[in-house]
């Protein structure tokens, strides 16, 4: 098994005027697809051939040159997968959370754009909850 390119879950212009045919082609199916298939030449013929993304990602930790195309070939899936055409706003418990914890979202968002604008390569900041 091989590690595959997901496809994208909207249409490649879905998301204008926010992000561009042009630059979501160009994430998709040029750096999100050089990690795939970065990380797809590192397991061939190896132990981890037929292991699933999620599985080399957590098996390669501290080897970087499998971890990181492997993890960042996870993570555009995961962004892909985090962005709508559809404008929403996050509601119910988590909602909640995020005024409690941190007051408003747009102030949860000015926190995470400022932790994204510190952070090494993509720039991208994630919202965990824990448990």
């Amino acid at each position: 098994m091989t590690v595959s390119l997901i496809p994208l879950p909207y249409s490649a212009d879905a998301l204008e005027p926010h992000i561009s045919r042009k630059t979501l082609e160009l994430h998709h199916g040029a750096h999100h697809k050089g990690y795939v298939d970065t990380t797809n030449k590192a397991i061939d013929g190896g132990k981890l051939a037929d292991a699933e993304l999620n599985e080399i990602v957590m098996a390669t930790k501290g080897d970087a040159k499998l971890f990181n195309p492997a993890s960042q070939a996870w993570n555009h899936g995961f962004y892909w997968h985090s962005l709508s055409p559809d404008k929403s706003a996050p509601s119910g418990k988590l909602g909640q959370a995020i005024d409690r914890d941190f007051g408003s979202l747009d102030e949860l968002n000015r926190q995470l754009t400022e932790q994204a604008e510190k952070h090494f390569a993509s720039g991208w900041a994630w919202l965990v909850a824990d448990g």
